[in-house]
């Protein structure tokens, strides 16, 4: 497969039937902090503690700066159910990693999430052969949301935050060898 030479945008808007994916703008911390101010959500998550306002407050900063950070809006109620983002495109490598993924506890199950990364996966797949998904040991709901869409383990690695992970890709069925 040879990839677009268009450079990698890491902040597209994207739109399917379920999700709007848009770029993360600093207006948006209200709203995502209400998705986010659920303990629940990060129970299993290395920083079990992401639903506290400061917590929160710094990871939202780190996402505006990131330039790749996706706010996730319900097309039918218009509501924000949480954020994603892209990191770490390599040209050289073909491949980008998605990940920094939450959905407000309404919009668990699948549906949602699959939708949302469906959409990332054929956006990046225009670019890259390789996605890769990184996932702490310790979190199975995330184990299970990456395996679900497609996602097979090929190892272990550090992630951004220098914390020891799953590593999961997904390549691109369009890949040629």
């Amino acid at each position: 497969m040879t990839t677009s030479r268009i450079p990698f945008d890491a902040q597209p808007t994207l739109v399917g039937d379920l999700v709007e994916l848009r770029p993360l703008e600093e207006g948006d911390f209200a709203d995502l902090y209400a998705v986010a101010s659920d303990p629940l959500i990060w129970e299993q998550h290395p920083v079990r503690d992401r639903w506290t306002r400061q917590e929160f407050a710094a990871f939202f900063r780190e996402s505006l700066d990131s330039r790749s950070a996706l706010l996730a809006i319900d097309v039918q109620s218009g509501a924000v159910i949480g954020s994603s983002r892209f990191h770490g495109y390599r040209e050289d490598r073909r491949e980008v990693e998605i990940g920094w993924t939450f959905l407000a506890r309404s919009h668990w199950g699948g549906t949602f999430n699959g939708e949302m990364k469906r959409m990332m996966l054929e956006y990046a797949h225009r670019f890259v052969d390789r996605v890769v998904l990184l996932v702490t040991p310790s979190n199975l709901r995330s184990q299970r949301a990456v395996e679900k869409i497609g996602g097979v383990r090929v190892g272990t690695r550090l992630d951004a935050g220098g914390r020891e992970s799953y590593e999961y890709e997904i390549r691109s069925e369009k890949q040629m060898w």
